[in-house]
């Protein structure tokens, strides 16, 4: 499984992307010294899934031809990257993987199992528009999928804006055929005015969603 996903991802992004995966699951190396202060008492599950995203993205930097570096955490809890590198982690009960570009795009990459969003979600994760144009038997799936893309879309937009917002911030339109969609902004977010939109594309593997979003810095006028 770990294969597959290491060939799905890179064909989700429009820029080349390295790529690392790990199973959280399974034993992990050590974290790096700064690497881990945040964590000290988080449950064990966690510290491990922790551990398994940093063996992944030290497998993507190694990839560039880098040295393995540390990946500390900031106050917002996000990865704090080496300079040069943007990149985006993620990981559920058994995939981790994260993407690494040394480009100006800001990545977001998010995976999810693969199954219907509880109906009490619905309305905190989908607008009466998204739902509208999901409507039918596979609403709860698709409203997966949107939960997921939507977790794609934010974490592409952090970097650039360090705005915290609500799965209401964006509509998430999906383009099923072309397992593509777009997030676009409802309200300004930063160096993004309401209309403007990010891209992204989707995939599935054994049981999971797999989602990714970017933006390109170099197009944007106010990053």
């Amino acid at each position: 499984m770990l294969d597959q996903l290491r060939a799905v991802i890179p064909p989700l992004f429009d820029y080349p992307v390295a790529v690392g995966v790990s199973d959280p699951r399974a034993p992990q190396p050590p974290v790096m010294a700064g690497e881990m202060a945040h964590g000290q008492r988080a449950l064990a599950s966690r510290v491990q899934e922790f551990a398994a995203g940093r063996a992944a993205a030290r497998q993507a930097m190694a990839q560039l031809g880098l040295a393995p570096g540390a990946i500390p955490v900031a106050a917002d809890r996000s990865p704090v990257w080496p300079e040069g590198l943007h990149g985006s982690i993620s990981h559920c009960a058994r995939l981790c993987a994260a993407v690494i570009t040394t480009g100006p795009q800001s990545l977001g990459l998010d995976i999810e199992e693969n199954t219907p969003l509880s109906e009490e979600l619905l309305p905190l994760i989908c607008s009466d528009a998204e739902q509208g144009r999901m409507a039918g038997p596979d609403l709860f799936w698709r409203a997966k999928l949107v939960f997921s893309a939507k977790e794609a879309a934010y974490k592409a937009q952090f970097p650039l804006t360090g705005m915290v917002f609500g799965f209401d911030h964006i509509d998430l339109n999906l383009d099923l055929p072309t397992r593509a969609f777009t997030a676009t902004f409802l309200r300004p977010a930063g160096c993004f005015a309401a209309g403007d939109g990010l891209a992204g594309r989707f995939d599935e593997i054994d049981g999971h969603l797999v989602t990714a979003a970017w933006a390109d810095k170099s197009l944007l006028k106010g990053a």
